[in-house]
């Protein structure tokens, strides 16, 4: 695979990952400083987002991608993918959001990690 299809390969994965709670699979794909901006303008670390996603605090059901966005430029690259997410999220009801995500990748020892994500709807 090139770059952009690891990387777009990586997003559907962070997804998949999302939905089955699979921590380990969401510690590899972020970079231990991974930073996320929700909506609202709160900040989570990666440490505080996975937790958030193993208790329940953030419950993504599926994802339905629409559009995939990558831009690479040597070992730093963005990606913005506009995504139907159904989830529940802060103890609020179960809804399908149009969910854009603005992503900073980094490629380290040969694998891209998501190092920032900045969350709107569109």
């Amino acid at each position: 695979m090139d770059d952009k299809q690891q990387i777009e390969a990586l997003y559907r994965e962070m997804y998949e990952a999302m939905v089955r709670k699979d921590t380990v699979t969401l510690i590899s794909v972020h970079a231990d400083d991974f930073v996320l901006t929700h909506m609202t303008g709160m900040h989570q670390s990666k440490q505080e987002y996975i937790r958030a996603i193993a208790n329940g605090t953030l419950n993504y059901y599926s994802a339905e991608h629409e559009q995939i966005d990558i831009t690479i430029d040597g070992n730093h690259a963005t990606l913005t993918g506009r995504s139907r997410v159904n989830a529940a999220v802060f103890g609020g009801g179960r809804h399908t959001w149009r969910l854009q995500l603005y992503f900073d990748l980094v490629k380290e020892d040969g694998k891209w990690r998501f190092t920032t994500v900045r969350a709107s709807t569109y």
